[in-house]
């Protein structure tokens, strides 16, 4: 992707200088302002840097060093990055009235993922210890110095989630105190007690910035294989690491075009009975988005887990969460098998419960099955109730007027 930097110039010493194409990147920041307009009120913008720009590397490239297991940032480059950070920051904020919640300087920074020349640019490599804690205080130094103190600083979005914990105990106690949230992606690792009980003794919030996949998940589970692939992976995360945020890698990540897109080649329809990664397919030749069953299967979440909301242990391929305000209770179940079931849900952790439960299935197919389908409403027996989960099902309760 194109950057803002251009025309750079060096003089020694680390005094970088270069100006700015505030043009470039149109397409991406298009989208976003798409996204803000939409949910103004309860968007959070982050902004994460996949490198940084080509002439402040060792190698000269933005994809990476010669060597994927060194640094690339240049040692006199780390306040030059976090200047252009920080611009980019403050760019956003007084001209396109985004302002970001939170930044980091670093995705995935501790993998030897990113080399030079590569086709694909989505990190730079920083070592752990002192390298990720200088670009952490220099980027914390140059978005107070342009009056931006309430952005946060995040970190350090490593692949993995073992990773991510000896990461942050490999940081500085100033790049530690400047954090205020730790950032994990989950693509590998399964520590997840360990960071969360990390990040709750260092008093600091906890996201799952990052992961997807093309797994699958069910017994001759047809095209909602995928969906269920994902809704086990939220469910894993959401009950091991309860953290404030869970974050899809992208929604769409396939595309149909005779004549490719931007320079991509045209990687066709998914198969929707196997796994891909994405929600949906963009369908540049009829100017559509195809919808897909793991799209519905998110929805399943992300309709009615909703922000404030507190994430409470569950077991059994499920996951709660409270609603404070509105004094309900979300359950969001999977069933793997090919048969339906009956759970009983066990509520007499809550002081009481109302007298309806509301059902939204998605299963079977895009074409024959359910898309967030309403069943009838059950009937708690007292502190619980009894459910019939369907067979290769994500299935979520809404159980009214309870009292925790």
């Amino acid at each position: 992707m194109p950057g803002y930097a251009i025309n750079p110039r060096y003089s020694g010493n680390g005094n970088y200088s270069w100006d700015y194409n505030w043009n470039s990147d149109s397409n991406q920041r298009n989208a976003l302002l798409k996204a803000v307009a939409k949910n103004r009120e309860e968007i959070l913008v982050e902004g994460f840097s996949n490198s940084p720009p080509y002439f402040m590397t060792n190698s000269g490239c933005s994809t990476g060093n010669f060597d994927p297991n060194k640094d690339n940032l240049r040692s006199d480059a780390y306040p030059a990055f976090a200047k252009y950070l920080a611009d980019v920051a403050e760019h956003f904020n007084s001209a396109w009235g985004v302002r970001f919640q939170s930044m980091t300087p670093l995705n995935e920074p501790f993998t030897n993922f990113w080399g030079a020349n590569s086709r694909k640019q989505e990190g730079c490599h920083f070592d752990q210890g002192n390298s990720e804690s200088k670009i952490i205080v220099e980027l914390r130094k140059a978005i107070d110095q342009r009056g931006l103190k309430d952005i946060q600083i995040s970190g350090t979005d490593e692949t993995s989630i073992d990773t991510q914990i000896t990461s942050f105990e490999r940081l500085s106690n100033e790049a530690k105190n400047i954090i205020t949230r730790i950032d994990t992606h989950t693509y590998g690792g399964s520590k997840r007690d360990q960071l969360r009980i990390l990040a709750e003794n260092n008093k600091k919030n906890l996201w799952m910035s990052e992961v997807d996949g093309n797994g699958t998940d069910g017994t001759n589970a047809g095209e909602m294989a995928a969906g269920l692939w994902l809704a086990n992976r939220i469910i894993t995360d959401l009950n091991g690491l309860r953290p404030s945020a869970w974050v899809l890698w992208q929604v769409i990540d396939n595309h149909i075009s005779k004549n490719g897109v931007n320079g991509k080649r045209d990687s066709g329809m998914v198969n929707v009975n196997g796994g891909y990664w994405g929600l949906a397919v963009a369908d540049h030749d009829n100017d559509k988005i195809i919808l897909t069953q793991k799209y519905y299967a998110f929805g399943q979440f992300t309709r009615y887990i909703r922000p404030g909301y507190t994430i409470i242990g569950c077991y059994n391929n499920s996951v709660a969460a409270y609603d404070s305000k509105g004094k309900k209770l979300v359950i969001v179940a999977t069933n793997t098998s090919n048969a339906n079931k009956t759970v009983d849900f066990n509520l007499t952790s809550f002081k009481s419960v109302g007298y309806n439960v509301r059902v939204i299935r998605t299963s079977g197919s895009i074409n024959n099955g359910e898309h967030w389908a309403e069943l009838p409403p059950l009937v708690p027996y007292g502190l619980g109730f009894n459910a019939e989960l369907k067979g290769n099902s994500v299935t979520t309760f809404i159980v009214d007027d309870v009292e925790w």
